[in-house]
């Protein structure tokens, strides 16, 4: 069997930003916070390193800065290491490479990274997933079967606006994938890719050649689609908790999927834990007359008022009387005394003013964006 540490681990950090515009607006993908404390990045690198991979390279595009400060150097991951461990790879990487326009020519890009490591195996990622995954029957499985990509995905009932924006594999029994559809419109029970491939180093490495020549550069279309039957292409279904982050609506879903306390053990699991970037802060404070119910808090919070099936970020402060329900407030946001937010999503350093209310829908959440003085 393959050994974990002979993969190399990729994550793109700027992939499906289209989709989340409100929150991408001047940060990465990847850098999209969830959780009370966490990025999105630190799903699939946390799934990397628990499953024993000790080299990851971090694709980006645009808006990495607050990315690269948030992963530094790699220590909390203990990936700040003299052989293999975390390494940022920027655009303009490569003589001819610049601002990529699809998965090959950001591959391209990084050509002369994959070429020197020393790893058989790929495993590629996206950000845009809610998982807490184990990789090691992942990979097990594709060099049992012999597959040249093997494409991870998880079935379920998609309605039409949002299969629009997923790519749907049909797989048969005997775990063939026989068609790709990129944003189909349509609706019910389907499979859909959750942007982890595996594949081995030197294939890839051909793939990336080939692509540079005919100007091809992407992955989905060019590859899984157009040449589906060129290469054996095999499905592995994911069949524990995920979550597809394509909408500020999914968003604010599977920031709430963590009031369950079921998913939220399965997701931050003691045994395979989500590593993310430590702050020394002091612990949260909470007032006297606060009221806490069904939330996730983080270290640096003041709560003097009422707090309700929400997610507060680092440093929030709940004035007196105030009242915070179905909600997420991101960093440092200030929620002044005797005012009201209600079914939605603040980014950083928001202030909600005194006796203003707030008020959103679980389909439509209002968003205020960050710096916001409402």
């Amino acid at each position: 069997m393959a050994s974990m540490a002979n993969v190399l681990g990729l994550i793109f950090a700027n992939m499906h930003e289209q989709t989340l515009p409100e929150l991408t607006k001047s940060r990465a993908m990847a850098s999209v916070p969830f959780g009370s404390k966490y990025r999105l990045v630190d799903f699939p690198l946390s799934s990397m390193v628990n499953s024993g991979i000790t080299q990851v390279g971090i694709i980006t595009k645009q808006n990495y800065y607050s990315l690269m400060n948030h992963l530094g150097m790699g220590s909390e991951w203990d990936l700040a290491r003299k052989t293999g461990g975390l390494h940022i790879l920027p655009p303009y990487g490569r003589e001819g490479s610049g601002i990529y326009r699809g998965r090959l020519e950001a591959l391209a890009g990084a050509y002369e990274f994959i070429d020197e490591s020393a790893a058989e195996y790929i495993v590629m990622s996206d950000s845009n997933v809610i998982a807490n995954m184990d990789l090691k029957p992942i990979v097990e499985f594709h060099e049992k079967s012999e597959a040249d990509i093997t494409c991870v995905y998880g079935r379920g009932v998609y309605p039409t606006e949002r299969a629009m924006a997923q790519t749907v594999l049909c797989v048969d029994d005997n775990n063939v994938v026989y068609d790709v559809l990129a944003r189909p419109a349509m609706s019910g029970e389907m499979n859909v890719a959750l942007n982890v491939y595996v594949m081995k180093r030197q294939f890839l490495q051909d793939l990336i050649r080939e692509s540079e020549c005919r100007s091809l550069y992407s992955f989905e279309t060019d590859i899984l689609q157009h040449k589906l039957h060129d290469y054996k292409v095999l499905g592995y279904k994911y069949e524990k908790y995920y979550e597809i982050i394509d909408s500020m609506k999914t968003y604010y879903k599977a920031t709430m999927d963590m009031m369950n306390r079921q998913i939220c053990k399965e997701v931050f699991s003691l045994e395979t834990p989500i590593y993310t970037k430590v702050r020394d802060v002091a612990p949260a404070k909470y007032g006297i007359d606060c009221d806490v119910k069904t939330s996730l808090i983080a270290d640096g919070c003041i709560i003097e008022g009422t707090v309700e099936n929400s997610v507060l970020f680092r440093g929030v402060k709940v004035g007196k009387g105030a009242v915070v329900k179905n909600s997420i407030v991101m960093q440092d946001a200030v929620i002044e005394e005797k005012s009201a937010l209600i079914n939605a999503i603040t980014d950083k350093d928001v202030t909600i003013s005194k006796n203003r209310t707030i008020t959103g829908s679980p389909d439509f959440p209002v968003y205020i964006s960050k710096g916001g003085v409402v």
